[in-house]
């Protein structure tokens, strides 16, 4: 308790500029008595498994929340700005070097908050996902961090100025934060993810290990004869099964559904094979020294981390009731995710401690060469098109995102969106009579001829104004004069 005599709290911690409480707390001859011990005496020593089955339930949902609902508003905000602002008389979104950031965008934020609402049902059940958890604090903050990243990059001059009007700089400056906190990401890759999985996951090394250390008292030698033997057989299948499943393309699995998602259930099985042969090989030739070489686990923890996200991609499909206009973003996110997982793999197998095995498993694996290149252009342009309109699978995408009062900076650009798209018909009939683009800067004069000569109706012309006045209000950055800046003398 902070009212301990000698405990002394109070000053403050400013992580990059940002309101996040945290400062340091000091002690100066302490006494703690034994009963403030979670536990009692008999937990002695068991406060670094208690934090870690704590963080185990409450890492998978603030941090992850906090990288979902940043990929939702990134996808909203982003795709409403890049359709109301225009350049060569066009919304910046048709064009094709902000349509691959705003695929990017889609694409992530559909797998994060599949993600996340995947690893909600086994804490709903009781479960103390600690990989898990650790795979969810990584994958949605790196995500966070990637989306915000785009849409700054969209938005141009409009992210960099702050001030009341900008809705992203803040958020920006604080991604290091989530980043950092709770399990700083470029450990939990390295370390955390395959180090734990590995061993939780696998059906007979934490059999193995607990026969080697004598668990099990005289039975320890003959469960370590059975666990050893065993893994040996599930290994030798591993490599039959990820060879016939490469050399078939998958086809030699049968996938639960049917329809346009079945291949990526095949590619899934194809992969889960191919990481339970490479990580066994991984561990069976380094043995203990497998902990030094976090390149390694890092690559491994990359695969487990996509087997992972992209099966949630496929039951949130699944659970969404395959809606056919979801399916850009599935197939976004599945052939991302299946890139990742091909290139990591190979990764790993050209830098193999054994070149000779690395090799052996690279033809076992890829024995037709590497299927996948990552999600196609025409994928990525369905995807942009989907944030640019008012759709049902935009508003599944952003669901739950807080719509602010229409005088708020984030409310004006969902009042300019929807405007832009009402009143899109009128402009472009404007355009096509009139041979000029409709803009901020002429939009009065040609709304009024457009008028006169029977182009459009006065309440068309009026949707017109409104539209360009909204937009005009978003893409305006603030100022301020030089005293306020610099400060009273």
């Amino acid at each position: 308790p902070v009212a301990t005599p000698g405990v002394e709290i109070g000053n403050r911690h400013v992580p990059v500029g940002s309101v996040f409480q945290n400062g340091p707390t000091r002690g100066t001859d302490v006494f703690i008595p034994m009963d403030w011990i979670i536990g009692g005496q008999k937990q002695i020593g068991s406060g670094w498994r208690m934090l870690m089955q704590s963080l185990a339930a409450g890492r998978a949902i603030s941090l992850p929340a906090l990288g979902a609902a940043g990929g939702k508003m990134s996808a909203m905000l982003t795709g409403a700005y890049a359709r109301i602002r225009q350049q060569f008389g066009m919304p910046i979104g048709y064009f094709e070097g902000v349509e691959e950031p705003l695929a990017r965008i889609g694409g992530r934020t559909y797998r994060m908050d599949a993600a996340r609402k995947l690893t909600l049902v086994a804490l709903d059940q009781g479960e103390k996902p600690g990989v898990l958890s650790a795979i969810l604090k990584y994958q949605l903050t790196e995500g966070n961090r990637q989306v915000i990243n785009d849409a700054m990059d969209i938005h141009g001059g409009k992210g960099i100025i702050t001030g009341p009007n900008n809705y992203l700089a803040r958020a920006y400056q604080a991604l290091p934060i989530s980043i950092t906190v709770e399990g700083a990401n470029i450990l939990t890759r390295s370390l955390i993810i395959f180090g734990q999985g590995a061993i939780r996951a696998h059906p007979w090394l934490l059999k193995e290990m607990r026969a080697a250390a004598g668990q099990g008292g005289g039975t320890a030698r003959r469960d370590f004869d059975n666990a050893i033997f065993s893994h040996v057989g599930y290994t030798i299948s591993n490599a039959v099964r990820a060879f016939m499943l490469g050399v078939s393309g998958g086809l030699a699995t049968t996938p639960p559904v049917r329809g346009p998602t079945a291949r990526y259930f095949r590619r899934m099985t194809r992969m889960s094979a191919a990481f339970a042969l490479v990580a066994d090989a991984v561990l069976l030739t380094l043995g203990g020294k497998f902990k030094f070489r976090e390149k390694l686990s890092g690559r491994l923890a990359d695969v487990l981390i996509h087997l992972y996200m992209g099966s949630a991609v496929l039951k949130r499909f699944e659970d969404d009731g395959r809606p056919s206009e979801d399916l850009p973003l599935v197939k976004w996110a599945m052939e991302d995710s299946l890139h990742t997982m091909q290139q990591s793999l190979l990764g790993v197998m050209k830098n193999f401690p054994v070149p000779l095995i690395g090799g052996l498993l690279r033809f076992i694996v890829f024995p037709l060469g590497l299927p996948w290149s990552g999600p196609s252009d025409r994928t990525g342009k369905k995807i942009a098109r989907l944030l640019l309109s008012e759709t049902e699978s935009r508003e599944r995408l952003i669901e739950g995102v807080f719509v602010s009062d229409a005088d708020d900076a984030t409310g004006r650009v969902n009042t300019a969106f929807n405007l832009a798209v009402d009143s899109a018909a009128a402009e472009q009939a404007i355009r096509n009579a009139l041979k000029e683009n409709v803009t901020i800067d002429n939009y009065p004069e040609l709304v009024r001829r457009a008028v006169e000569s029977g182009v459009i109706t006065e309440e068309q012309a009026t949707l017109v104004r409104q539209a360009q006045e909204a937009a005009g209000r978003v893409i305006a950055v603030d100022d301020f004069p030089r005293s306020e800046i610099e400060g009273s003398p």
